[in-house]
Order: C-alpha cells, then structure tokens, then sequence
C-alpha cells in the first residue's frame, strides 16, 4: 500500500516537472522576444509589451492645433507654470514668438484641475541632490521611478540654472467590470480588443456608462463612471482642430442634449483597449533665448515629457513626467437603439468629476499606436 502511495506521488512530481518546465521555457521565450507571460516572469524584471506610439505626437496644451493621434497631459503645463510665475515672474517671450510659447503663457491648466494626491512637481538648481530628492519624493508619494532623469545633466549647472519636474500619476477602477468583446475591426485593421457593453448585460454595468448626446453611432460622446473621482469621456465625430475646442463641443452638445441618458437593455457600448508609452522632447522650444522680468537671459536647455496610459474593462492609469533645464546665456435622440461604437477615430478625455478641464486628452485614429494587435 504504502509503495503505491509513493509511485504516485513520484508520477505527480514527474508529471508537475514537466508541466512547469514547459512553462518556464515558453515564458522565458515570450520574455526575450517581448510578448505577455502565459503564467509567471519567475521572478525576473519584465514589463508586459505596449504599442510604441512611435508615430503618435504629443501638443503642450489644450489650445494647440491637433492632428489624427496626438495626445496630451497637463505635466508640462504644471512646470511651464512655475517658469512663467515663479522663476521668470513674466510670459515667456521668443524671437520671434511661437503659438506653443502663447498657448503655453495663457496658463488654461494648473493645479486647480487637479487633486494634490495625484502629482508631484518641483523646481531648483539642478544638482545630484535634488535628483536624489526628486526620486525619493516620487517612490514615497506614488511608488514610482523616473523615466526622464537620466536625460539632464546634474554635474555641470551654473549658479542661476534651473531644472522644473513635474510627476502625474492616475489609476482608477470601473465599479463593476466591463463585458470583454470578441474581437473586431478598428477601421481596416483586424483583431482589434475591445471591452463593452453587450445586449442583456446586467443593470449594474449599463449605469457606469452615461450618455453625454447622440446623434447617430458615429457622432456621440458618453462618460465611464469610476469609483474614484475620475470619469473617464469618449467621443466621436469631433471636428474641432485643438483638444480644448472638442471638449468645448463636448460640454455643449450635453447640455443641449434631450435623449435618455442611460444606456438602455438593447444598446451596445464598444471600446478599443489601450495600452501606450510615449516619449517626447521639444526641440521647438529649446535653445531660443528669451528674459526673465530681472533681465537676464536664458535658453531652454531641453524639455522633455513622457505619457503612459492604458485602459481596459476593468479601469485605467496615467503616468506622466515633464521635465525641463534653463540655462543662463549671459441635438434630438435616435430613436432606434443605439450603439455605441468606438471603432474609427475617436477622441478621450480623463478629468476629475468636480473640476472644469481634463488633465489627459488623445485623440486616436491608428489603433496600432496604442493596442498591440493579435495578441
């Protein structure tokens, strides 16, 4: 009896070899060739792939003219702000001045858009010091690690250069999980993920999802509830040229709108996943001089921002950082159901629920740019 017992544990052991063996090899093999674990990194450092983004652009501001996959954060406007106010103690003024630097001085957002738990942003001489504070400051407030500090120079600043830094960090969760879609089409691309609403899914997901208008299924924006202060709003259809003007439309249209603002038992809600990392640098604002309000002059050594941001059925986050160095030179409703499809160009915003602007806007129309297909 008691030999039977043990062949039997020997044949689980062997058997269980085999299985996590296997496993391991197929893990480490997606690892090196950059694709999602199918069950553990074994304790190796790995970061699931993102969409590279490599072909999307970023604008400075909510005013700036946009273009088909451009996206912004309010990172930079935090450290232009502090620029502006507290070191130059003027607008910033180029020779001959830019649209960005006007936008930019106008100051649309600020930390009044934002809860102080969600950023972190600082300004001093740039010395090894203040990176080690900065790096500190970031693991305690949000357990993170910079992606841009290693782009400045710490060992070489004169006595009046500056360094400004800023950190955003967002992640919110959907009361309930969204259905997860088949997948589909994004324009002409296949096999795109989505997340949603089906027909018959259950009360409590349809009512995290408000219609904002509806003019047909390819000219809407609704709004995900979150259990967090965050909402999250996705539109379609928009024909403004800056992210401020199509959130303008958007505020107007809801407010005109009639129709029901829930999403009803036969209705359908379809949104492409996300996932991208995007790195910018400015060079169109670096290396032009311009003055402070004591007269001395300074250049833009470089300016620098990064924009992560994914969202899923079960919610989302932001990451972003900005960083910079100044150097001294001497309608009615469809009455038919509706449907929701987010599956062509479309336009999203994050703001917090009791603020007047977004601290997050994309518009995206290649979906290759933030969603790895086929996996």
């Amino acid at each position: 009896m008691k030999n039977g017992v043990w062949k039997l544990l020997l044949v689980i052991l062997f058997v269980l070899a085999i299985v996590f063996g296997t496993l391991f090899i197929i893990d480490t093999n997606r690892m090196k060739n950059n694709k999602p674990v199918l069950f553990s990194t074994w304790g190796k450092k790995y970061s699931a792939p993102v969409a590279s983004a490599d072909k999307m652009n970023a604008v400075l501001s909510l005013e700036d003219k946009i273009a088909d996959d451009t996206v912004w954060c309010g990172t930079f406007n935090l450290i232009w702000n502090d620029l502006k106010n507290e070191l130059a103690k003027k607008d910033i003024e180029f020779t001959p001045q830019l649209d960005v630097v006007r936008n930019l001085n106008k100051g649309t957002f600020n930390t009044e858009c934002l809860s102080e738990d969600s950023y972190y942003k600082v300004y001093g001489k740039p010395t090894i010091e203040l990176k080690k504070q900065i790096e500190k400051e970031i693991k305690r407030k949000f357990n993170e690690t910079s992606d841009i500090l290693d782009d400045f120079n710490w060992n070489e600043s004169g006595d009046k250069d500056y360094l400004l830094y800023s950190m955003l960090k967002k992640e919110f969760e959907f009361p309930k999980v969204f259905d997860r879609l088949e997948k589909g089409k994004f324009k002409d691309w296949e096999n795109v993920k989505y997340f949603g609403i089906k027909k018959k899914t259950s009360e409590k997901v349809r009512e995290q999802v408000k219609v904002l208008y509806y003019n047909s299924k390819e000219d809407f924006a609704i709004k995900l509830l979150t259990k967090s202060n965050d909402e999250v709003i996705i539109s379609r259809g928009n024909k403004a040229n800056t992210f401020g003007e199509i959130y303008a439309e958007i505020k107007e249209n809801n407010e005109n709108f009639k129709g029901s603002k829930n999403i009803e038992e036969d209705e359908i809600v379809k949104i492409p996943n996300i996932d991208f990392k995007l790195k910018k640098e400015f060079n169109e604002i670096e290396a032009k001089p311009f003055l402070f309000a004591s007269g001395e002059e300074y250049v833009i050594e470089k300016a620098v921002q990064t924009i992560e941001f994914s969202l899923d059925e079960k919610g989302g986050r932001v990451k972003s950082e900005a960083g910079m160095t100044n150097k001294t030179t001497a309608l009615l409703p469809d009455l038919e159901p509706r449907e929701f499809l987010v599956n062509d160009t479309f336009c999203i915003f994050l703001k917090e629920k009791d603020k007047e602007l977004p601290y997050f806007a994309a518009k995206i129309s290649d979906i290759t740019q933030v969603q790895i297909l086929g996996n």
